[in-house]
């Protein structure tokens, strides 16, 4: 490794002690040597990958679109009415006031923008989350008693 002098410079420079020197110019070549190594590892792979992808020419290209178009016509489109509810702050999830109690909501409930749909504890503050939406339950996102971050999506609901 390279460590400093022994001796002050000015020793070093009249004894012409170039030991110290040499060690460093080692130590960089070394480096040196493992960057280039890396960079041609990368181009390597780098070259690789495009002979690989141009057997495919024209022909692949038009086919991978295809298949590309015909994988978004099968995926359902979103309804526009759809919409989250989403978590106002970091916390934990809470589905019931209590333990013991039933949810707040479910799936398949309408709900008005007054209605609580969860609790999230935020240094020991629980915080009632309201709907602030009118509308039906399509889905809960999140188990009771999970983190959550701030705006993550907590119920996927159907706009009335």
């Amino acid at each position: 490794p390279c460590s400093p002098p022994t001796q002050p410079l000015a020793v070093i420079e009249t004894t012409g002690d170039t030991a110290f020197e040499d060690e460093c110019e080692e130590l960089h070549a070394a480096l040196a040597a493992e960057r280039d190594a890396r960079e041609t590892s990368a181009a390597v792979a780098a070259a690789a990958a495009a002979a690989t992808a141009a057997p495919l020419g024209e022909a692949g290209a038009a086919a991978a679109t295809a298949a590309a178009g015909a994988a978004a016509a099968s995926a359902p489109a979103e309804d526009p009415n759809m919409t989250f509810i989403e978590s106002p702050t970091i916390g934990t999830f809470y589905s019931k006031p209590k333990p013991d109690a039933p949810d707040f909501v479910k799936v398949g409930d309408t709900v008005t923008p007054d209605t609580i749909v969860c609790i999230v504890e935020a240094m020991k503050m629980f915080n009632e989350i309201p709907a602030g939406i009118s509308g039906k339950i399509v889905e809960c996102l999140v188990k009771n008693e999970e983190p959550v971050d701030n705006n993550k999506p907590l119920f996927k609901i159907l706009k009335s």
